[in-house]
């Protein structure tokens, strides 16, 4: 008859299930209102409990279990005779079947059903219900008509029994699918003792069932290629309730070590404990083929930059066949950082047949086990030794030394400026200041006729004006006077003894900040309160900066590293403390009369704006920038012209995109000295070499790693690092940013001052100037 749950009812009622069939013997009590998903005989999911009464006659005992059926929203049929019972029940397979056996002169409750529950009267002698269970019945019922008993009986056979029997029917196809799948699975118990593996896993790794089967995993051979604390690693995480997925090498049984892609599931039981792990074994394939989809093109070392070396040439003649359309120069970069190799393996598998698609997924597996996925890999240390050693100072956070001495630095409290009380005016700014201002629009803006101009203040002056320009004051609901306190304040810890590294270059990022933020892209994409964040970024982005970088800090041991746990050490101080000084004094915070939601939405923008110019995550933010948005539009503007106003729209306006155009804007302001007209680009050229240089002398007198060697105010060529810088860093985040913004007077300044760096370099000359005629 099948798996139900069944009651029997004495002076008797059982439950049972089955299906109708004699329309004059029995009637459905409720609407069939919802269809059943069945696969094949067997149904693993049920939307409604079938229900079958098997009742001689029609009384309140009968009513009561079809009011609570119809409560329940159970489908309820009702047979009056043991053979209208049977036929129903072959025809619906009920879920569960009450059998009413208090009348027995009807029919015989024993003999009719195989599972059931019996209901007694309470008045009669209790019996043992074991030829009940023998009989097949599962559960009995003392008989009560009242509507609620019934009820409640019903929601514990659903909740029980009859659930349980769901799970037992899928067992079979879940063990057939176990048996018949490609990948190895492997089952143990909570103590991890192996309960089973199917014949794939026998197959892979050579052992019979029952060589494993009752065996801790500690006793089955382990591979030497695994690192010594893997195992520890998987335990720990496996024993927290966790996934673990990594790659494992598993130890044959005759002795070979195979690598495989391992996903070790633990599967919650009962009181929420870890009663099983289930391991899936997927070995890792050769994958030559897959690589050979990749394009073979990139013979530059730029290795994980966007390769635009086949459609521009920096150093060539024609300068005006260098820029060519943006839309072309988007497609023709291939991003050969690790991530945008996934995408490219993937997009090539898709094409082709199911197992180059299951060996690229492979290879993704492989390549997703690398933590930094958008680092480039270098390539010899004598083949570029400036472009190394800028990676190395600058994307790293240093060696750790040996030596105990440490540099201590940042342990001051912020300085505030005496002349705090009188701040200056917009309207106050001296004549020749201003005269050096009018120009601030303008991206040839010289800001060392301001530096000059103003003593070495130029942060508050041109602060003043750029931000009155954008209605920050407005916007922040603060007066003037405190804005300039603020703007006082952040500029008085900036230190002016750096050579590059001062406020100077503060207001060198802010104006390119603003000068961004009037871009036709940009506006589309950006609301006020990003372009308030965004000059707000770029005022205190490097303040407090000591003027050497965070490997050094690191390296050196000081308390900033020891605070941010050598993680993005500089960054996280500027941001930091750039809100210390804010908020300590009323007379500079710029933000006391924000709403609180409206502030903590600026402070996280301004904050992940500064974090944004670490150098370590460089990659990262220019791919994701491409992919996410340079690329989307290209393919826009290719299919439509201009592309559909409201997918451009939904591009440029997205949360997640909004953020990365910001990150890419400070980013592109922090480093635009290569884009400035050619003096300033010398000029600032000079100031980074002589900070680099005396971080240099530093190391060496501390007996510091050396971060970069090349570095030497005796030997450098600084021409030779200023290429390495273009080739690596900027040509291709600002093609990128060329593209979205279109700043072709920017891209023109790269390319002359591209063309000055590779003349020096091609005289031998190791300085900022050639010598005099």
């Amino acid at each position: 008859m099948g798996c139900a749950s069944s009651i029997h009812i004495s002076d008797r009622v059982v439950y049972q299930s089955g299906k109708e069939s004699d329309d004059s013997q029995q009637t459905n009590t409720t609407p069939n209102t919802f269809t059943q998903v069945q696969f094949g005989p067997m149904r693993l999911y049920e939307d409604h409990l079938e229900v079958l009464l098997v009742f001689a006659k029609e009384d309140s005992q009968n009513n009561g279990f079809c009011w609570a059926c119809e409560k329940a929203n159970f489908r309820c049929n009702v047979a009056r005779t043991p053979e209208a019972a049977l036929e129903c029940f072959q025809e619906k397979h009920h879920d569960l079947v009450i059998i009413d056996h208090r009348h027995s002169r009807y029919f015989d409750a024993e003999s009719l059903c195989r599972y059931v529950t019996l209901l007694y009267q309470p008045d009669r002698e209790e019996a043992s219900v074991m030829p009940l269970i023998n009989a097949g019945f599962n559960r009995r019922y003392v008989e009560n008509a009242n509507m609620m008993a019934c009820y409640n009986e019903l929601l514990q056979l659903e909740h029980g029994e009859v659930l349980a029997q769901f799970k037992l029917r899928a067992c079979n196809a879940i063990f057939t699918a176990l048996e018949q799948s490609q990948e190895a699975i492997e089952i143990t118990n909570e103590d991890q003792v192996i309960q089973y593996v199917n014949p794939a896993y026998e197959s892979i790794m050579g052992y019979q069932q029952g060589e494993l089967i009752g065996k801790e995993i500690i006793e089955v051979p382990k591979s030497e290629k695994n690192k010594p604390d893997l195992l520890e690693t998987i335990n720990s995480c496996i024993r927290k309730g966790k996934e673990w997925q990594g790659i494992y090498y598993a130890k044959k049984k005759n002795g070979d070590s195979v690598q495989q892609n391992v996903k070790i599931t633990p599967v919650i039981g009962q009181g929420g404990k870890i009663r099983h792990y289930v391991s899936i074994h997927r070995p890792l394939h050769d994958h030559n083929k897959v690589r050979d989809i990749q394009s073979s093109k990139h013979k530059d070392r730029r290795k994980g930059s966007l390769d635009v070396r086949s459609t521009t040439s920096r150093g060539s003649d024609g300068s005006s066949q260098r820029r060519h359309s943006s839309m072309a120069r988007i497609h023709s970069m291939t991003i050969e950082a690790p991530i945008t190799k996934v995408i490219n393996i993937i997009n090539a598998a898709q094409e082709s047949s199911p197992m180059p698609v299951a060996e690229a997924l492979d290879r993704v597996l492989e390549i997703l086990r690398t933590t930094e996925l958008y680092s480039p890999q270098l390539g010899t240390k004598e083949e570029d030794p400036h472009t190394n050693d800028l990676v190395g100072g600058l994307m790293t956070d240093g060696l750790r030394r040996l030596s105990g001495n440490e540099y201590i630095f940042a342990t001051k409290q912020p300085h505030l400026p005496s002349h705090l009380a009188m701040p200056l005016s917009l309207n106050d700014i001296p004549p020749h200041v201003a005269q050096t201002m009018e120009n601030e629009d303008s991206w040839d803006f010289d800001i060392f006729n301001l530096e000059t101009a103003c003593l070495k203040r130029p942060l508050t002056y041109l602060g003043l004006k750029i931000f009155s320009r954008f209605g920050v004051c407005e916007f922040l609901s603060c007066p003037e006077a405190t804005l300039r306190s603020w703007l006082q304040g952040i500029e008085a810890n900036y230190h002016s003894t750096n050579s590059y590294h001062n406020s100077s270059h503060a207001a060198d990022v802010l104006h390119a900040t603003a000068y961004f933020l009037c871009k036709e892209r940009v506006k589309q994409s950006l609301e006020q309160i990003d372009e308030v964040a965004s000059l707000i970024a770029a005022t205190v982005h490097d303040v407090d900066h000591p003027g050497r970088t965070n490997s050094f800090l690191c390296n050196a041991g000081s308390e900033l590293a020891i605070l941010y746990n050598d993680t993005a050490v500089l960054e996280s101080h500027h941001a930091a403390l750039a809100f210390q000084i804010t908020t300590r004094d009323d007379k500079c915070n710029i933000f006391k009369n924000m709403e609180r939601n409206e502030y903590r939405t600026l402070r996280q923008a301004i904050i992940d704006m500064v974090l944004a110019t670490e150098m370590t995550k460089h990659f990262e933010h220019v791919n994701k920038f491409v992919n996410n948005i340079n690329k989307p539009l290209a393919a826009l503007e290719e299919n439509g012209g201009i592309g559909d106003e409201e997918s451009v729209k939904g591009i440029l306006t997205s949360p997640d995109n909004r953020i990365l155009v910001k990150r890419m804007l400070i980013k592109c302001a922090d480093i635009s000295n290569p884009c400035r007209p050619l003096e300033l680009c010398i000029e600032w050229a000079g100031r980074i070499s002589e900070e680099y240089f005396a971080q240099t002398d530093e190391e060496k007198r501390q007996s510091l790693p050396v971060v970069m060697p090349v570095f030497d105010r005796n030997t450098c060529s600084i021409p030779k690092s200023q290429i390495s810088f273009i080739d690596y860093f900027i040509t291709d985040m600002f093609d990128a940013w060329d593209a979205f913004a279109d700043l072709p007077n920017l891209m023109q300044h790269l390319d002359n001052n591209f063309k000055y760096w590779k003349g020096l370099d091609e005289r031998k000359l190791h300085s900022l100037r050639p010598p005099p005629e």
